[in-house]
């Protein structure tokens, strides 16, 4: 008589719970702040006032309305489903055609973008974590709990993870992109100087062909 495979219901529990965790609360988050968005961008002055304003007065107004919502808490979205972040760029492209009303016919969503020097969602996320991770850097000094070949380059010791669910953590995403980030940006001296040159690496990132300076204070983008 054939016996069925033993069932490890502990460990499909705790993969489903894991799976839960990662998905839900996140699919729950990118859907309210997506519909808190479209709210604003459907209330945000009529076509007739939009109309008086140049597009760095737009900008401007648009992005203290809608933008902070997008920018909001979004490094949790590093590593998550590629719908969640989709969901947020629908809203950033909808925003960017609103501030932008006098766009030539068939413009491109990203065109847009990079118009208005914004970072796409994904790239805004990376942004703010190598931002924290600088300024964590700059609080005290780095104590790897092993010593590293590569201490003299600053490169962070990147812990080892098993499920998808530990890679997206900060602890891991981290120092990840911080290793993936040029030289330049690793012996920055000043918070001002390391958001200039973490600015300029990954709009040349989303937008390839941008220039390599970095960019001016009016150029700026404001994610």
């Amino acid at each position: 008589m054939l016996q069925a495979p033993p069932f490890h219901w502990q460990a499909t529990l705790a993969y489903l719970a894991l799976s839960w965790i990662q998905i839900s609360p996140l699919d729950n988050h990118t859907k309210s702040v997506s519909w808190s968005c479209f709210h604003h961008i459907c209330a945000l002055p009529p076509h007739q006032i939009r109309g008086a304003l140049d597009n760095c007065t737009a900008a401007t107004v648009d992005s203290a309305l809608v933008s902070a919502r997008l920018d909001y808490v979004n490094s949790i979205l590093h590593g998550t489903l590629t719908k969640q972040i989709t969901r947020l760029q629908r809203v950033q492209n909808a925003l960017a055609r609103v501030v932008v009303p006098n766009r030539p016919p068939g413009s491109s969503s990203l065109h847009l973008l990079k118009q208005l020097h914004w970072l796409p969602v994904e790239w805004s996320t990376k942004f703010k974590i190598a931002r924290l991770t600088f300024k964590a850097l700059e609080t005290g000094p780095y104590a790897p709990t092993r010593a590293l070949h590569s201490s003299t380059s600053k490169l962070l010791q990147v812990p080892r993870t098993i499920l998808r669910f530990g890679s997206g953590s900060f602890c891991v995403s981290a120092p990840t992109l911080w290793n993936s980030l040029p030289h330049s940006v690793h012996f920055c001296e000043s918070l001002t100087t390391s958001r200039k040159h973490l600015q300029t690496f990954y709009f040349q990132s989303a937008f390839p062909g941008a220039p390599s300076d970095p960019l001016p204070q009016h150029l700026r983008f404001n994610f």
